[in-house]
């Protein structure tokens, strides 16, 4: 059985890109984990492209964060203009429907650091203009409005700031990468539904990475959602698709209402995926292998695509 695919989080807009970001490579088709023509293969798809910064990572000295931020940001733009054909941008539920009913693919476009920015809350504003719908606090660096699960340590005064002023413009905030302190600092403020958008199970795989059922419970509380994440070092060893499926189940068993679990492959942005799965087009895999566990169809469906939707519809009321 197939199903449409709605994928809250990669890096492939870096991943485009050589580290002198001189050579970009197509959209659509490439090396990489995600290519338009194998995700054409899909029953359907939309796919949220971060434009990834942080002042963590090791980047030639010339490189600052906001260079990065506006290559990422002007080259998936222009490679979602490139091949309008098969996809184009997407800035809430409607837009996505809209695009599938039409036999088109949705990219949305989604903030994973916001160091590209200098971490401003007031730059939000614009970002939300050009199409940006979500946003994290940060990577694995303690940053001006946080810490994160490297270094620990709770949301500063900015960092409210910054999660108020998301939330007013209607920009889903993640908790993806920040520390558990800034976590519940989140949850204390929140006004809208909050989502991990690439995120495991600590129970299942115990690294401060994952969410402990406690958060997975909270981000159910707001109306959020939790995107499954791939990569094997969040997953257990010796991954493969029945790993990844205990992670949702474990989660349905906490809370059995399935509308919390969607799909945050980190595709494009980690090294190594789970036994069976190689790239985009192995999403349907995924499914059979959610299916063979006994999960219905419905709550399948529900996971690749519809829970998702829900949420950006929420986040836009």
């Amino acid at each position: 059985m197939r199903f449409p695919v709605f994928d809250l989080h990669c890096d492939t807009a870096l991943a485009l890109w050589d580290r002198s970001f001189t050579v970009c490579d197509s959209l659509r088709s490439n090396q990489l984990h995600i290519d338009l023509e194998r995700a054409g293969q899909l029953a359907g798809y939309a796919q949220c492209f971060a434009c990834f910064t942080t002042t963590f990572a090791s980047m030639p000295e010339e490189i600052t964060p906001e260079m990065v931020f506006e290559k990422e940001l002007s080259g998936i733009l222009s490679q979602i203009n490139i091949n309008v054909d098969m996809i184009q941008l997407a800035t809430g539920a409607d837009d996505i429907l809209t695009n599938t009913s039409n036999g088109q693919m949705s990219a949305i476009l989604t903030i994973e650091g916001p160091a590209g920015f200098g971490y401003c809350p007031e730059k939000l504003e614009e970002l939300y203009r050009m199409g940006f719908r979500i946003t994290t606090l940060g990577w694995n660096e303690r940053n001006i409005l946080c810490g994160s699960c490297v270094t620990g340590g709770g949301l500063t005064d900015l960092g409210r700031e910054y999660v108020r002023q998301a939330q007013r413009l209607g920009m889903l905030v993640d908790v993806s990468h920040i520390s558990d302190e800034a976590f519940w600092d989140i949850m204390d403020i929140t006004q809208r539904p909050v989502i991990a958008s690439h995120s495991n199970s600590r129970a299942i795989w115990n690294v401060p990475r994952n969410l402990t059922d406690d958060m997975y419970r909270a981000i159910c509380d707001t109306g959020g959602t939790v995107g499954i994440n791939l990569y094997t070092a969040f997953l257990g060893d010796s991954a493969d698709l029945n790993t990844v499926c205990d992670h949702i189940l474990h989660f349905l068993e906490l809370v059995p209402e399935e509308g919390h679990i969607s799909l945050g492959g980190d595709l494009d942005g980690c090294d190594d995926l789970p036994i069976g799965f190689s790239g985009v087009q192995d999403y349907d895999k995924l499914a059979d292998q959610l299916l063979l566990r006994g999960i219905d169809p419905k709550t399948v469906s529900n996971i690749f695509w519809n829970n998702a939707i829900e949420v950006m519809r929420k986040c836009s009321m």
